[in-house]
Order: C-alpha cells, then sequence, then structure tokens
C-alpha cells in the first residue's frame, strides 16, 4: 500500500537538496564560526551569506535575523523577551485565542508573573477584527503578537493593517509567520511588524532551527547567556550545517513559490470536488477566501476524529485532528473552539489535511476518494 503523506503544516519532508547541503556541510566545513583559523573563516561565510539569503527573503537587514532552534524559541524570545525589557512601560498585551501554543503558553506564564493579556476573539472564519485590536489597546500595552497564518484552519490575518494601526502606539508587534513564510511573500516592512517568527521544518528544511525577526531597535532582553553568538542575543556555538540547510530551503521556496501557491491551491479546490462528487457531507472550517494555500480543514458530520484517523492511517493515508503539538491526546482544537464555541459538534469531527512538495495531484484525487469511502461508512450508519 502506498502512503500518502497530507501532514505538512505539522512537518514537511526535508527537501532532497536541503540533505545534500547539509552533508557537504557536516563534513567539509566543521570549523567553529567563532574561530580566526582558516576553519572558522569558512563557516563564518556560510553563517553570513545563510543570514543573508534568509534576511532577503523577508526584505530584513542581514542583522536584524536572529537564528533560534525553530518557532517555538522564536516565539518565545519574542514575547519574553519584549515583557521583560518593558520596564515601567507597562504589562498588557494583545494576543488572540487561536495563536499556537508556543503562543499561549508563554503568555499564560506571563499572568502568573503580573502581566495581563487580552485575548481577541475570531469569527467563524477564524478572522481577527482590526477593530477589535483597535479597541483593546491601551496605554500601557507593551506588544500585540498575532499568527499570520493559523496552523489548523488556514485563515489569514490582516497583518499590515494591524500593523498600520499600531505602528505609532509604543507597543511592539509581533506574528507567529510559521505556517506562511515560504508559501506567501512576507515583506516585514509592509506588515508593519517588529517581530516575525519562523520555522525550518516546515519548508522542507531541517528540524531544530528557525529565526526570530527583530526590526533595528527592537529591545529584547536576553534568556540565555554564554558567549557572544548572535550579537550577544543567543549565546552557543551556531548549528552551522543545519542553519545553511534551512537557507538552501529558503533559495528553493522563493524560486518557486508562485507555483507552489496554485499548485496548493488546486489540490485543496480539486480534494473538496471530489468529495462533493461523492456524495459526502463536508463543511469547509476557515475562510473560503483568506487563507493559506496548504491548510484544509474540514468537518465530516456524523464522524468522530479519533476513529477517523485511525481509519485513514489504516489507509495510508496521513492526516491531522489539527496542531501536531496535541497529537497523541484527541482533545478539542482551541482554534475550532474560539471560532465555534464548546458546544459545536465540529469539534469532534474535523480534520485537517495540508499539502506540499511530498504530493502529486494524483495522490490527493486518491486521498481524497478514500476519505470519502470512510465518511460515508460513519454518516450511512
Amino acid at each position: 500500500m502506498d502512503r500518502i503523506y497530507l501532514d505538512h503544516a505539522a512537518t514537511s519532508p526535508v527537501h532532497p537538496h536541503v540533505a545534500e547541503k547539509m552533508i557537504q556541510v557536516l563534513t567539509d566545513s566543521f570549523g567553529n564560526a567563532s574561530s580566526i583559523h582558516s576553519f572558522g573563516r569558512e563557516a563564518r561565510r556560510i553563517l553570513d551569506e545563510s543570514r543573508q539569503t534568509i534576511a532577503d527573503s523577508i526584505h530584513a537587514r542581514f542583522n536584524e535575523i536572529i537564528f533560534t532552534s525553530g518557532g517555538t524559541e522564536a516565539d518565545n524570545y519574542a514575547i519574553l523577551g519584549t515583557a521583560e525589557a518593558a520596564g515601567g512601560k507597562g504589562k498588557h498585551i494583545i494576543s488572540t485565542a487561536i495563536e499556537h501554543h508556543a503562543v499561549l503558553h508563554t503568555l499564560q506564564y506571563l499572568e502568573t508573573k503580573g502581566y495581563e493579556v487580552t485575548y481577541l476573539q475570531p469569527d467563524e472564519t477564524g478572522r481577527i477584527d482590526v477593530e477589535d485590536v483597535k479597541k483593546a489597546l491601551r496605554d500601557d500595552t507593551i506588544l500585540v503578537s498575532v499568527m499570520y497564518g493559523n496552523n489548523e484552519v488556514g485563515t489569514v490575518q490582516p497583518i499590515a493593517e494591524i500593523g498600520a494601526l499600531i505602528k505609532q502606539h509604543q507597543a511592539y508587534f509581533h506574528t507567529d509567520a510559521v505556517q506562511a513564510y515560504g508559501l506567501v511573500k512576507l515583506d516585514v516592512d509592509a506588515l508593519n511588524v517588529d517581530m516575525l517568527s519562523v520555522s525550518a521544518h516546515k519548508i522542507g528544511g531541517p528540524k531544530g532551527i528557525g529565526f526570530l525577526y527583530a526590526r533595528t531597535g527592537t529591545v529584547l532582553k536576553n534568556r540565555n547567556f554564554g558567549g557572544e553568538q548572535e550579537r550577544k542575543r543567543r549565546p552557543g556555538t551556531e548549528n552551522i550545517a543545519s542553519i545553511a540547510g534551512f537557507a538552501e530551503a529558503v533559495r528553493i521556496v522563493q524560486q518557486t513559490l508562485p507555483d507552489k501557491q496554485k499548485q496548493y491551491q488546486a489540490y485543496k479546490k480539486r480534494f473538496i470536488e471530489i468529495l462533493q462528487q461523492e456524495k459526502v457531507n463536508v463543511i469547509l472550517n476557515g475562510s473560503a477566501t483568506a487563507s493559506l494555500p496548504h491548510v484544509l480543514n474540514l468537518s465530516f458530520p456524523g464522524t468522530d476524529v479519533e476513529s477517523m484517523l485511525v481509519n485513514l492511517d489504516l489507509a495510508g493515508i496521513a492526516a491531522s485532528s489539527g496542531s501536531a503539538c496535541t497529537a497523541g491526546s484527541i482533545e478539542p482544537s482551541h482554534v475550532l473552539v474560539a471560532m465555534f464555541g464548546k458546544k459545536s459538534e465540529r469539534l469532534r469531527n474535523s480534520i485537517r489535511f495540508s499539502f506540499g512538495i511530498a504530493n502529486s495531484m494524483e495522490q490527493v484525487e486518491t486521498a481524497a476518494r478514500k476519505t470519502a469511502e470512510i465518511v460515508r461508512r460513519f454518516q450511512e450508519k
């Protein structure tokens, strides 16, 4: 049985060219980038070239890229670093109820330390209203953190509009762009963001590497201490092989971005078409228009999410109930709760399919037909 991987929002397979690049660096360029001899200088060259490639991808400056261990660390650094550097400016933060747990759990920690957090609620498409942000802003607001595109339902937020709203405010603006990066053109100036988080493993890069963009002038209190790497913002010997792999993945996605957008949107459209042709009762969770191209979250009335995932897996289809961070414990999605309420049937029957480089149209059509067969077994009972 051929297995079909439709869980790219959780993680993506490493691109072959990325793996080749990493092996080359691991074997040929093993020096410490802080060393002044030729081995160290070679590592420094790779580090600098990679940083520039990544900075260019979001129209940022070279020194505004801070390498991290991934999106979670980048989110943590943005939020905790801002809060602890704020001093007497205030202890109020604005975010949303549909953020990734890397943001939500960090905010919950800050609440135990005396910070006040306003969690904005989305509409039924998962979208935040800019007016709600405006109403929540206070003189003591120090940070606004709103994700670019939701990892569970794919809904894209009005980031540029929110950024323009708070541009003259003292608050910093942070966006978790982990799901959007590599699939949407991002320009930090056009978006009016002060900080932006990214992870490599969502775009065909290695796990364990990411970055935080921090606009020049953004004051963050360090969370780690040691050497002077990353301009003293994140000490520790740099993971040169993973950074080089990350940069290679960035080069690849930048070259293929428009084509991939169209391809994944075509996958989503075809998947739904086949379900409808097969007379399956299905409802879209999220926005039909303001959505990431690769994420498709569907509600199947009359089914059970846990049984659905088991049956899909037995049929060779890898999908998800939502956030990968809650995999293994089928708990109600906090995103769907925020969109539809705690009593909604959608909490118990929604599946996320997410497309990527491992897929072809033939696979998508096969997966849709197999999904239809499974759903009909539940709905016809």
